[in-house]
């Protein structure tokens, strides 16, 4: 039998960020972007089942059994945390491990932008961190979360699914509530949760139209409301907000969404070359009278220009981060056009002057 708390402590030993547990493979992990076998046998069906039963009552499992998908959260004896999904695949259980840090990095350790911390300042309004899945943006909301914590005396409520951070009182009152166990869904939380005297609202994921109209509301209400989508630029991000609305009311969420939204922060993390570990590459958007104008009158495909134009207020488009990036030497360069919007103007720009070494390379000589 497979002792799941003994997978987990190895895991958190090499510095693994994810585990995988797929039946007829032995348990995966993954280590600065790759993926490692763990020198264990396979898996069996049996054994995935009773992995479950290691972190969940035998009335979660029935949960799941029925709706073959679960969420939720384990420790170790050490205290390390793990975010958890339970899924079928073939018929088969399959399990998916993301560590949590116990510690909530300091926003300057994460190396986001300084406008990113301005942004906890706000009073009010709507504030979204975009990416893909494993972006890192709960790693951001936390650090902003606890700037919020450190600097005011204000009442922080979260919905979490599952809670991540723990995040401790320190000069403001904070409540995290886990969907499933505390509140039955976000749009059940949110519900209720302007009954309960809040100042600043994080909603862990914008996931359907109700979550979605209950998150603006909030904010329009006078609240700073935190939250995630998974999309990789701000202009998408608008787009997919407006485009969860029936289109009869577009023209009104346009108008709601260009008064509330405040920044648009989307991320994605690039494997270091200078020491082991990830860096965030990042777009910001912040809602000028211009962004708002182009959100009210649907001229969404504007942004991208804005952006580029309006540096001088904090806002930077994912390819000058990219470059900013692989210029202090933090990331490959050959990635940084892969993964450029426009790889053939990246590698323009990343092209060294004639007898220059790139930046890569002079880190790799400091360290030799």
């Amino acid at each position: 039998m497979f002792d799941i708390k003994q997978i987990l402590m190895e895991a958190v030993q090499k510095g693994a960020s994810d585990v995988h547990i797929n039946t007829e493979m032995p348990p995966i992990m993954r280590i600065n972007t790759e993926l490692v076998a763990m020198e264990l046998p396979e898996v069996d069906p049996e054994s995935a089942r009773q992995i479950v039963l290691q972190m969940v009552s035998e009335e979660k499992y029935k949960v799941f059994e029925k709706n073959r998908d679960l969420d939720f959260s384990t420790m170790i004896e050490d205290g390390s945390r793990f975010r958890v999904n339970a899924h079928w695949q073939r018929d088969n259980i399959a399990i998916s491990f993301r560590a949590i840090s116990s510690r909530i990095p300091d926003i300057d350790e994460l190396h986001l932008p300084p406008i990113v911390k301005e942004l906890t300042d706000l009073p009010r309004g709507l504030v979204l961190v975009t990416g893909h899945t494993g972006s890192g943006k709960s790693t951001s909301l936390a650090a902003m979360i606890n700037i919020i914590n450190r600097k005011y005396h204000r009442r922080i409520i979260t919905l979490e699914d599952p809670v991540e951070y723990m995040i401790k009182n320190k000069s403001c009152m904070v409540e995290q509530r886990e969907i499933g166990s505390d509140c039955t869904s976000f749009a059940s939380g949110l519900r209720h949760v302007l009954r309960q005297d809040p100042d600043v609202i994080l909603v862990g994921e914008m996931r359907d139209l109700e979550t979605t109209s209950s998150t603006i509301t909030a904010a329009e209400t006078g609240h700073l409301v935190l939250s995630t989508l998974h999309t990789i630029n701000a202009s998408q991000t608008v787009e997919r907000i407006i485009d969860v609305y029936p289109a009869a009311q577009q023209n009104q969420i346009r108008a709601m969404l260009s008064n509330t939204l405040q920044a648009v922060v989307s991320q994605t993390l690039f494997k270091r070359v200078d020491q082991p570990g990830m860096v965030p590459c990042v777009e910001i958007l912040l809602c000028t009278s211009a962004v708002r104008n182009c959100i009210r009158e649907n001229r969404i495909y504007e942004i991208p220009n804005i952006i580029e134009t309006s540096r001088r207020v904090g806002m930077q488009t994912m390819d000058f981060s990219i470059q900013q990036m692989y210029t202090a030497g933090y990331i490959d360069r050959s990635e940084a056009i892969l993964r450029a919007s426009n790889p053939g103007k990246m590698e323009r720009l990343l092209a060294p002057a004639p007898g220059q070494k790139q930046p890569s390379e002079m880190v790799s000589a400091a360290t030799e």
